[in-house]
């Protein structure tokens, strides 16, 4: 159980938008923080919040180069859920062939 809470704490840290971007953008390159306020478009405090979490999940991790902070990528399940949210589907799964569900007919999966 202990596994399950520790994943969970991870999707919601990379459950935002910006924290997302920062993952995709930090999977081909090391970026100082200047470079991810241009890519986000948002202020250094903003930017400092979602790389605190990400590092504190254990997601990224930085080194100084001077004065200034470079992020990359630490944990391999990073690459996973880049890959995970880049994968496009050719559409829903198949109704259960216990159950079929009959053309024009309402499944419970289309009643969310």
């Amino acid at each position: 159980m202990n596994d399950l809470r520790e994943t969970a704490e991870m999707l919601k840290v990379v459950s935002h938008p910006a924290r997302l971007e920062i993952l995709q953008k930090l999977e081909t390159d090391v970026l100082c923080v200047s470079d991810i306020e241009d890519i986000l478009g948002v202020g250094q405090s903003n930017v400092s919040q979602h790389l605190s979490l990400l590092r504190r999940a254990g997601l990224v991790d930085c080194y100084m180069d001077g004065k200034l902070r470079c992020y990359f990528l630490k944990d391999p399940r990073a690459l996973d859920i880049i890959g995970l949210i880049k994968k496009k589907y050719d559409g829903p799964l198949p109704s259960p062939a216990c159950c079929p569900v009959r053309p024009g007919a309402k499944s419970s999966r289309s009643a969310d």
